[in-house]
């Protein structure tokens, strides 16, 4: 089956998709991604001693704003009224860093992919913006759809990455 972009005209144009036809259906999508920091800022985040306060909190609510904006910064996107974005960022001193994971819920004619992403990617970046007086050299990357659900096209899950193997 050969696939197509479905926001370009027959002429190369960027376009709007006409969903008018399209049934309402129950959505949802889950996305994930980190920031990298270092051990000190780590630090200070772990025991909430920045100087602009709770920023485990202000990431998950600037994600959840992101989400309720999304078609106000995807020029292409949809508005949709969403039933739920849920954002959560948590420490993970592996990294050392914050993993964000958003997922955004809705009955619409059109998934809400965008809207995950955008939360994801927002909520990394009010990390960085509450932490950058400590550590300017922050690094936020692996922003990736994990999961969505409903429509035409179903389920979709990415695959796990394989397990590094270890040394003996």
């Amino acid at each position: 089956m050969k696939r197509r972009l479905t926001h370009v005209d027959g002429r190369g144009r960027a376009r709007m998709v006409d969903v008018g036809a399209k049934p309402v259906t129950k959505r949802r999508a889950v996305a994930e991604g980190v920031i990298t920091m270092s051990p000190a800022a780590f630090r200070l985040v772990r025991a909430n001693r920045t100087a602009k306060g709770d920023v485990l909190g202000v990431a998950e609510l600037a994600g959840v704003a992101a989400a309720k904006r999304t078609p106000d910064l995807i020029p292409l996107a949809h508005p949709l009224p969403l039933a739920q974005a849920k954002v959560t960022a948590t420490l993970d001193p592996a990294l050392p860093g914050v993993r964000v994971r958003a997922e955004t819920r809705v009955e619409a004619k059109t998934g809400v992919e965008m809207e995950a992403l955008t939360a994801c990617a927002v909520a990394l970046l009010a990390v960085y913006d509450m932490v950058k007086a400590v550590d300017r050299g922050m690094v936020i990357g692996d922003v990736r759809l994990i999961e969505k659900s409903g429509g035409r096209s179903g389920t979709w899950k990415r695959a796990p990455a394989p397990r590094a193997r270890r040394r003996s």
